[in-house]
C-alpha cells in the first residue's frame, strides 16, 4: 500500500487513526499499541501477505536477542553479551543478503564460469529498513544505551507503519519511550492538525513535483538503455530531471512518514535537510538521508577504524563506507559506482581540505550539485551500458542539438547547437519541449534550491503552502492514470 494511492488516504489511514484513538479510549495505551502493530503488519501485508511472517518472526527473534544481551550485561556476563550481539547482527545480516545479495553474487560467479544452480529469489519489501532498525537495537542493548522494553513497544518501534517501508532509520531511544508514554493514545489537536499539514505537503511534492519531472527522466534513461546516442541537451536534461525527481520524491516521502507519525503522536527526527544547497560533499551527507548517514558512520565508518588510524585509512574507511552505502541500496554494479563516484568525491574533499583549499560559498555549492547530478546517472540507468551512454550525451561527445525552430528564432545558436526537427529524447519530442522542459526545470531548481524545506516554514508558511499546492494535489491523486511508488520503496 503506497502513502500516495486513494486507498491509504482515504482508507487505510481514516480507519488506523480512528481505530487507534478510539481503542486507546476504551483499552488505554496497551491495546491501542496492539491496534497499531495489526494495522501495520495488514499495511505491510498488503503488497504481499507471506512475507509478513518474515517480518514478525524478525521482529520476535530480534526482540529475544536483545532482552538477552541486556540479561547478560546486568548479569555482568560482558563477553557473552558480545558474543550474541555478533550471533544476532550476523543473522540479520545473513537474511538481508540471501535475500537482496545472493542472485547477485550467484550472477558474479557464473560469468566466472562456474556452473550454480539458477536462484529465483523475491525481494520483501523493506528489508533493508527493518533490518537496519533492529540491528540498532542490538547495538543499543549491548552498548546498554537501551532498556528493557515490553514486546508491545519493540514491534511498534520496528512495524510501524510511517517509517516501516522506506525509514527514517530511528533509534530506540528516539521512538521507544514514545511508545511508552501514558498519553500517546489520546488525541492531540496541534499534533493531528501539524502531522496531516506535514503529510499532504509532502504529498504534493511526490504528485505534483517529483512525478511530473519523471516524466521527463524517464524518456532519457530508456532511450540511453535503449543504445541510443542522445546529443548534449537530451541527456544533460533527463539527468536534472531525474536529481529533481529523487529530490522531491524522497523529500516528500519522509514529510509525509514525519507527518503520519506526528498524527500517532509519534516524533520523528529530521530526515532531509534541503541537501542541494551543500556547499561540500560531506555536508551533503549530513543532508541527505540522515538517518542512513548517520547509521553508516556509527556502524560502518567507526568501527572500520573512522580517523583514528591515519590519513591513508581514514580515505579507505570513507571509500570502503560509501561503497557499502552504494551496494545497500541494490545489488547491482551501477549502485557500487554510485557509491564509489560519493567515496571518492569524499576523499578527494578530504585532500582539498587537508591542504588548506576554499572555495567561494557559490563555486563551492555549484561544484557539489554537479558532482551529485552526475553520479545519480547510475543510480538511475539500466546499468552500465546505460549509464556510459547517458555520460557520453552530457559529454557533448554524441554532439549537440536544438529544434530547427528553436535556431531559427534564436540564430545565435547556429555556431554552437545543429538544428534538428525535433529532440526525439527530450519531453514528447515537439518543438516546444525544449522551452517547456526548461521552464519546468528551472521551477524545480528554484524551489529546491532558493526556497526552506518544509520543516522550516512557519505554521503560517506551511498553510500558504498547502492552499497553493491543494487543488493539484487532488487532481493527481483522483486522475493521475496510475500509482508511482517512492523511489525509495525498492531498497
Amino acid at each position: 500500500m503506497l502513502f500516495n494511492s486513494l486507498g491509504f488516504v482515504l482508507g487505510f489511514l481514516p480507519i488506523a487513526l480512528a481505530g487507534f484513538f478510539g481503542i486507546g479510549r476504551i483499552g488505554g495505551r496497551v491495546w491501542a499499541l496492539r491496534w497499531l502493530v495489526a494495522a501495520s503488519l495488514f499495511f505491510y501485508g498488503w503488497w504481499a501477505p507471506r512475507f509478513t511472517l518474515l517480518l514478525v518472526a524478525s521482529i520476535g527473534a530480534n526482540f529475544m536477542i536483545g532482552r538477552h544481551i541486556l540479561q547478560l550485561r546486568v548479569a555482568g556476563a560482558e563477553r557473552a553479551a558480545g558474543i550474541w550481539l555478533v550471533l544476532g547482527v550476523t543473522a540479520n545480516v545473513a537474511l538481508l543478503g540471501w535475500f537482496k545479495y545472493a542472485m547477485f553474487v550467484r550472477h558474479i560467479l557464473a560469468s566466472a564460469g562456474l556452473d550454480l544452480p539458477t536462484l529465483e529469489i523475491f525481494l520483501p519489501l523493506a528489508i533493508s529498513f527493518f533490518t537496519f532498525q533492529q540491528i540498532l537495537f542490538l547495538t543499543d542493548c549491548r552498548r546498554g544505551d537501551a532498556v528493557p522494553v515490553p514486546a508491545l513497544p519493540y514491534a511498534c518501534f520496528v512495524a510501524f507503519f510511517p517509517h516501516l517501508i522506506a525509514g527514517p532509520i530511528v533509534r530506540p531511544s528516539e521512538i521507544l519511550p514514545q511508545f511508552a508514554a501514558g498519553d500517546v493514545a489520546v488525541p492531540s489537536e496541534e499534533n493531528l492538525s501539524a502531522g496531516l499539514t506535514l503529510f499532504l505537503l509532502g504529498l504534493a511534492k511526490k504528485l505534483v513535483l517529483a512525478d511530473s519531472f519523471a516524466r521527463f527522466a524517464d524518456v532519457g534513461f530508456a532511450a540511453a538503455g535503449g543504445g541510443e546516442r542522445l546529443s548534449f541537451f537530451e541527456a544533460w536534461f533527463a539527468a536534472a530531471a531525474y536529481s529533481l525527481q529523487i529530490y522531491f520524491d524522497f523529500s516528500g516521502y519522509s514529510d509525509m512518514a514525519i507527518g503520519l507519525a506526528r498524527m500517532f503522536n509519534v516524533r520523528f527526527p529530521l530526515n532531509f535537510d534541503s541537501p542541494y544547497k551543500s556547499r561540500d560533499i560531506g555536508e551533503f551527507w549530513r543532508r541527505w538521508h540522515i538517518s542512513l548517514s548517520r547509521f553508516l558512520r556509527d556502524h560502518v565508518y567507526i568501527p572500520l577504524g573512522g580517523n583514528r588510524q591515519g590519513m591513508a585509512r581514514l580515505r579507505v574507511n570513507l571509500m570502503a563506507t560509501m561503497l557499502l552505502g552504494g551496494l545497500w541500496h541494490g545489488a547491482a554494479w551501477n549502485f557500487i559506482l554510485w557509491g564509489g563516484l560519493h567515496g571518492f568525491y569524499l576523499v578527494v574533499h578530504h585532500i582539498f581540505r587537508q591542504v588548506g583549499g576554499r572555495l567561494p560559498s557559490v563555486p563551492a555549492q555549484a561544484l557539489t550539485l554537479l558532482a551529485v547530478i552526475v553520479a545519480w546517472v547510475p543510480f538511475r540507468a539500466d546499468g552500465l551500458q546505460a549509464t556510459l551512454a547517458m555520460l557520453r550525451g552530457m559529454a557533448g561527445l554524441n554532439g549537440v542539438a536544438l529544434p530547427a525552430k528553436i535556431v531559427a528564432a534564436a540564430p545565435a545558436w547556429l555556431g554552437f547547437a545543429d538544428p534538428v526537427p525535433v529532440l526525439r529524447f527530450l519531453g514528447d519530442a515537439r518543438n516546444l519541449s525544449f522551452p517547456e522542459v526548461t521552464l519546468c526545470l528551472g521551477l524545480g531548481w528554484a524551489i529546491a534550491l532558493g526556497l526552506p524545506h518544509v520543516q522550516e516554514l512557519s505554521a503560517r508558511a506551511r498553510s500558504w503552502a498547502l492552499t497553493a499546492s491543494f487543488a493539484l494535489t487532488v487532481q493527481a491523486l483522483f486522475f493521475a492514470p496510475d500509482v508511482s511508488p517512492f523511489l525509495y520503496f525498492q531498497f
